[in-house]
């Protein structure tokens, strides 16, 4: 295969390379980028029609190969194989950082096992700039899009609640009226961002608080990153946990979850299960 920067292939090494593409405007891809992707042997696309306007823009020809989730564990022999030939190979989604919400991460783990070189680039990323823009804590955990099931929705909600960070969330517009009520219950005391259309033309920030969110009017339009405040109110609690209490906790962490210890001690002792929380993920830290 013919290069285009003669320069720029004495810099590349053998391997796979995680190439960020823009999330909204196509202008906010990066030089290194571009050239990394003109000097693949072959670009693994999660939709090769969309990814081919981005390629039609810059020039970009190399041979491309369709890999989304639907299809990356057959892939996975065929791409482990094509790597171990010396080829250079880049992996991009459909827009942003590649494997953050999208298909990559059973390859990777492939070449770690194989000893394949993997070479991550900086780039655009919907998760950064919403916490950039949010001015909440810069503390944060990313969740990504919300799981189908109900139950493990709840589950999941009732946990992350217990964390005092900026919490970060993907939705698809057609479901974020369905979620508002968990977000409601979980979260009442905190603020919300809505990013919508983030880098295009009509990007639009939505601030409000949680237990309001349903009362502002906005268009359900392209994907919604969302971001939940930290904790904006101090609970009091009676009591904090005694020398007892963190002695039982020392024993349980053997045998329960966190999950179950927060609540049997909060049950019996009435301490805040946010500071048993804390305790517990301590003592799991520490050992």
């Amino acid at each position: 295969m013919v290069r285009n920067s003669k320069s720029y292939e004495k810099e590349m090494k053998k391997g796979l390379y995680l190439v960020p593409t823009p999330i909204g405007n196509m202008n906010d891809i990066t030089i290194r980028a571009i050239d990394t992707l003109q000097n693949s042997d072959y670009i693994l696309c999660e939709d090769t029609r969309i990814s081919k306007n981005l390629f039609n823009k810059y020039n970009i020809k190399s041979k491309l190969i369709s890999n989304h989730k639907f299809n990356e564990k057959k892939n996975i022999s065929k791409l482990t194989n094509i790597l171990k030939t010396g080829a250079i190979v880049s992996l991009i989604s459909d827009a942003g950082t590649p494997t953050i919400s999208d298909p990559g991460s059973i390859l990777i783990n492939e070449c770690v096992n194989n000893n394949i070189d993997i070479f991550p680039l900086p780039g655009p990323s919907s998760v950064s700039l919403a916490i950039s823009i949010s001015g909440f804590s810069e503390k944060f955990f990313f969740y990504g899009f919300f799981p189908e099931k109900q139950k493990i929705l709840r589950e999941d909600l009732k946990n992350l609640s217990l964390l005092n960070s900026s919490i970060v969330f993907f939705i698809s517009p057609n479901k974020f009226k369905k979620i508002v009520p968990y977000l409601k219950k979980n979260f009442p005391d905190r603020k919300i961002l809505i990013c919508r259309e983030m880098t295009k033309y009509f990007e639009e920030y939505i601030r409000t608080e949680v237990n309001i969110v349903d009362k502002v009017k906005f268009e359900l339009r392209g994907e919604l990153t969302i971001v939940i405040s930290e904790n904006l109110i101090e609970k009091k609690t009676s009591q904090s946990l005694s020398e007892s209490d963190k002695n039982t906790i020392s024993e349980m962490i053997k045998k329960f979850t966190i999950k179950e210890i927060t609540n049997l001690i909060h049950k019996n002792s009435k301490v805040s299960k946010k500071e048993v929380y804390n305790y517990c993920l301590k003592l799991k830290n520490e050992n």
